[in-house]
């Protein structure tokens, strides 16, 4: 009877570390992704020339992953050697819900207020999960560690597109849901975001259990979380070189992970300046969340067959000629035919770099390697978003900008073609 009810209270802290997921998606989903993007082109940076609204776009995007990539080591310090664990992930979430309530306010002209209201968001956004991964470990048991993680991003999924589909009904028919016409709508679907978030991060809050923490002995009362957050960023990356194919992977993954988050980034506002309308763009995106979760599931079956290195080339071929295709679209059919295609690939591509990481990893150090993979990716990130803004600038085209991130596809996966894996995974499992 005590250990029922004991799986009982665990299962409900289980499901209520994941419901937090569900609430912080819709900030990927409809901010990051699908409406503010459009919005930023068409309403607050109408009164920007020729391609400025997609320029300033990517330098937004920039701006704010430097920023959490300088940020992250320091709030990962602080969440090993501090307690309060879910008081600074509160914190960051109403940081968060804050900023994206705040977009109502955007009006025609305003982008360098929309800019800034979502660096303030994406702060939130970022600096929360980095609090939200750290529960992880104190929520989940060691033998259910993959399924509850897991969960989470099943939850996410399914949140953020609930949402969004929500979000497009209203844009689509917004007198039939009491909005004067859609660009209030739009708006208001910002401020919906921030309901969203605020009210299913109750969960977490009340029923996750606030995990101990280790006192501060001794010669650590002067504790910084700057110094000892890079200083342990620096010390794992002396003690990675010492794996040379884990190296050459995550040099690989920096480099084509950077063009597919520059995609994700950049593709609705990419397809608000060539013309295609909001609803298309914000209805391809949607029907991407969706698509996403069968095919995920449908390339680890893949990997079974092909391994998990050529499934991951055939995502790069997929997205190199996405780009390429990018570059020659003028058509909402087309928006949505590689949106489809990108939906059959990204989650996919992502979920077997990450397997194929953590199996060239050794165990014992999986946690710290994995806190590496996790920080350096967010500055390795800053190149694709950059690039995409000034190549843009440059030419006045942001066409050329979208061809340009093959690139990245192209060096990625000469990268990858170098890494031994097998010779890897046998390093990783000697070391233990």
């Amino acid at each position: 009877m005590l250990q029922e009810r004991a799986n009982k209270l665990h299962k409900k802290v289980v499901n209520a570390w994941a419901m937090y997921d569900w609430a912080n998606s819709a900030f990927a989903t409809t901010i990051m992704a699908a409406v503010l993007p459009p919005f930023y082109s068409r309403v607050a940076g109408v009164t920007l020339p020729g391609n400025l609204a997609t320029v300033y776009w990517g330098y937004t995007s920039t701006i704010a992953m430097l920023l959490i990539a300088v940020l992250a080591p320091i709030l990962g310090a602080i969440a090993d050697h501090t307690g309060g664990k879910k008081k600074y992930l509160a914190s960051f979430m109403v940081l968060g819900v804050l900023g994206t309530m705040m977009l109502y306010f955007v009006s025609k002209g305003n982008w360098f207020l929309a800019s800034a209201l979502f660096i303030v968001g994406n702060l939130g956004f970022a600096g929360g999960n980095i609090f939200y991964d750290s529960l992880l470990p104190h929520v989940a048991r060691a033998d259910e560690i993959d399924q509850v993680s897991t969960r989470g991003y099943a939850f996410g999924y399914l949140g953020g597109g609930l949402l969004l589909a929500i979000n497009l009904a209203w844009i689509m028919m917004p007198h039939k849901f009491g909005f004067p016409n859609a660009e209030i709508a739009t708006r208001a679907s910002f401020v919906s975001v921030g309901v969203w978030w605020l009210i299913f991060s109750y969960p977490i809050l009340k029923w996750v259990p606030e995990p101990p923490h280790k006192a501060v002995v001794a010669g650590e009362e002067q504790f910084n979380p700057v110094v000892a957050g890079f200083r342990r960023l620096g010390k794992t990356f002396h003690e990675i070189r010492k794996y040379r194919e884990l190296v050459k992977f995550i040099i690989a993954f920096w480099v084509y992970n950077d063009g597919i988050g520059t995609i994700i980034k950049m593709a609705t506002i990419y397809g608000a300046e060539i013309g295609i309308g909001e609803t298309d763009l914000i209805g391809a995106l949607l029907m991407t969340q969706f698509v996403g979760i069968p095919f995920t599931f449908l390339f680890g079956g893949l990997a079974k067959k092909l391994g998990a290195k050529n499934s991951i080339f055939l995502g790069i071929g997929v997205y190199t000629l996405v780009s390429i295709e990018g570059y020659f679209m003028s058509h909402a059919w087309q928006f949505w035919v590689l949106a489809f295609v990108v939906g059959m690939v990204q989650g996919g591509t992502q979920a077997l770099s990450r397997s194929l990481y953590g199996a060239m990893v050794p165990k014992s150090r999986s946690a710290e390697f994995f806190g590496f993979y996790n920080v350096s990716s967010k500055f390795a990130g800053i190149a694709g978003p950059l690039t995409f803004a000034v190549v843009g600038q440059l030419t006045g085209s942001s066409r050329l900008s979208i061809i340009s991130l093959v690139i990245f596809f192209i060096v990625g996966a000469a990268a990858l073609y170098t890494v031994d894996e097998k010779e890897g995974i046998a390093i990783a499992a000697a070391e233990g």
